[in-house]
């Protein structure tokens, strides 16, 4: 039954090594290459994807009781594809059946099922890549990246905290205690893994399988049964990774439904009663805090691990290279159309302006060179078109045209001339920070806001401020005061969001590295958990012993 554990121990053992050390290390190449994933992956996972399309989604024995599936291409057409549907109590009731075998599994064999799930889907990260592009508007190379091996690394991180977490404690030990000159007191000691049930995970449709995979390998490496509730406008990905997992189940002897599938409609979500059913014990959310803050309330005595919204902000006080920072922002500000819970949407300037290498910049200086720096950036369609992708939802398009009003236009949003895919470039507006508070809500997409404050330490207290009060993921900082430097570190850490300083060259303040970045804190209103941590996966389970004397 350990075969599996045994066959990718050494993946197991780099990836706990590399959470200990948060160097770079990843177990699933990132690059879409032919010498890599062979010659004919390429083709062949657009020709699985389009295979799939118009036609029922198999997945063998899942319950369901008729056909949900309305996923409509950002790039223009609907998928047609058709998924099995049940009502919360049958999904909850079919995945309690499978749960005490898997409660009752080893460690190993559920590290090893878990490993072998992450190698299968690792790949079909062809078809992954063309599933979550049509599900979420990224376009292809962001889509493979992102939904593939970093999804992929990232729930192979949990498994290995998770891994970590249980065997920490023993199986069984003797237990001797002295009694002076009587005879002492020995017990043999057992402890068990002990999860605690019916495991929810909620997906979102941006990032359907990076933000869904560690909550779901966490919870089942810890010996939880799993729903998977998708997105209804992000089913896909999710669904492959939901038949994969089965697969491999019912191959090892375990009933497939320790993995489930609860695929709705739009206006017809079974979410609400999945949050309020007593039986599911466990709870991953990403998306709004609206509907957040709905679910910890309803979630009874489930225990809830959340990623919500935020507003993320940079401050720039100085830099040694303006072109450098320029070009760096109109990337962040651009990639996948500011659709990224880590994109930025504030840029703090000082009234005065700011020093740099090529002189002092006034603030109109710094707000034309990032809008400069988007537009060069986005010339070529072709590029702009892989950099921004598509929107993954039209009310964005809605946001994006109420949020004109909200400041000074610096730089319109504008579609790529792409036939019929929803598109929109950055829209950039200048806003004083005395004068309006607009800035202070997440307008997620590609809304930019470059903000006027009184100086440099004015723009990190206000944002380090703003991360405490309404949350943030990432934060950033251009200068070259060591002092200031050390003060924003300070602040932002008392904010509990993650800062990422001077960066100009080809890393970007969007991105998180598994086995290295913390994605999230948990320490303000933008999530109460970070992917991954020892406190993401330790809770999902207890360990209950049983002693006795031990025979002679």
């Amino acid at each position: 039954m350990d075969a599996l554990f045994d066959r990718h121990q050494s993946t197991l053992a780099s990836a706990l090594k590399a959470a200990q050390e948060r160097g770079y290390w990843s177990a699933y190449p990132e690059t879409p290459s032919g010498k890599i994933y062979g010659e004919t992956a390429k083709d062949d996972g657009l020709a699985s994807y389009n295979a799939r399309l118009a036609k029922p989604f198999d997945l063998p024995d899942h319950p369901g009781t008729g056909k949900v599936g309305t996923e409509v291409s950002p790039f223009g057409s609907a998928l047609g594809i058709t998924y099995p549907a049940s009502d919360a109590s049958t999904l909850v009731a079919a995945s309690q059946t499978a749960a005490p075998a898997w409660a009752i599994a080893t460690v190993k064999t559920r590290t090893g099922i878990c490993l072998e799930v992450l190698t299968r889907l690792n790949h079909l990260s062809f078809e992954i890549a063309n599933a979550v592009m049509h599900t979420t508007g990224q376009a292809f190379a962001m889509a493979f990246q992102a939904g593939g091996p970093h999804a992929q690394d990232r729930g192979l991180e949990a498994v290995a905290y998770a891994f970590a977490e249980i065997t920490r404690t023993p199986a069984q030990a003797v237990w001797i205690k002295p009694q002076g000159k009587a005879e002492s007191i020995v017990l043999q000691k057992h402890w068990r893994v002990v999860p605690r049930g019916v495991s929810l995970v909620i997906g979102c449709q941006t990032f359907p399988t990076w933000n869904s995979y560690p909550g779901l390998f966490a919870s089942l490496a810890t010996g939880n049964t799993v729903i998977v509730k998708p997105h209804p406008g992000a089913i896909l990905p999710l669904a492959i990774t939901i038949s994969v997992i089965r697969q491999v189940l019912a191959e090892e002897g375990f009933d497939p439904n320790i993995a489930l599938l609860a695929a709705d409609a739009p206006g017809a979500e079974i979410t609400r009663d999945l949050v309020e059913n007593d039986a599911v014990r466990i709870i991953d959310y990403t998306g709004s805090s609206s509907f957040g803050d709905w679910v910890r309330k309803n979630a009874g005595e489930a225990k809830v691990y959340t990623e919500e919204a935020g507003v993320n902000s940079i401050v720039v006080a100085a830099t040694d290279d303006f072109a450098g920072m320029c070009a760096n922002l109109a990337f962040s500000l651009s990639l996948y159309s500011g659709q990224m819970c880590t994109a930025p949407q504030n840029i703090y300037v000082p009234r005065s302006g700011i020093d740099t290498n090529e002189g002092h910049k006034s603030f109109d200086d710094v707000a034309r060179g990032v809008a400069a720096a988007i537009d060069d950036l986005l010339a070529d369609p072709a590029r702009a078109a892989g950099v921004c992708g598509a929107i993954a939802n039209p009310a964005t398009l809605g946001r994006i045209e109420k949020a004109r009003s909200l400041g000074t236009l610096i730089r319109d949003s504008a579609p790529i001339n792409a036939g019929d895919t929803r598109t929109a470039t950055p829209l950039v507006l200048g806003v004083d920070a005395d004068q309006t508070n607009a800035h202070e809500e997440e307008r997620f997409g590609p809304i930019a806001f470059i903000v006027a404050v009184a100086d440099a330490s004015d723009g990190i207290v206000k944002a380090a401020s703003l991360a405490r009060r309404k949350g943030a993921i990432t934060a950033a900082l251009y200068d070259t005061d060591g002092t200031r430097i050390e003060d924003a570190v300070d602040a932002f850490c008392a904010a509990g969001v993650n800062l990422s300083i001077n960066l100009t060259g080809g890393i970007f303040v969007n991105q998180s590295a598994a086995f290295s970045d913390f994605h999230v804190t948990g320490a303000n209103p933008a999530g109460n958990a970070s992917l991954t941590d020892a406190a993401f996966v330790a809770n999902r389970f207890r360990i209950v012993m049983w002693r006795q004397p031990k025979a002679a």
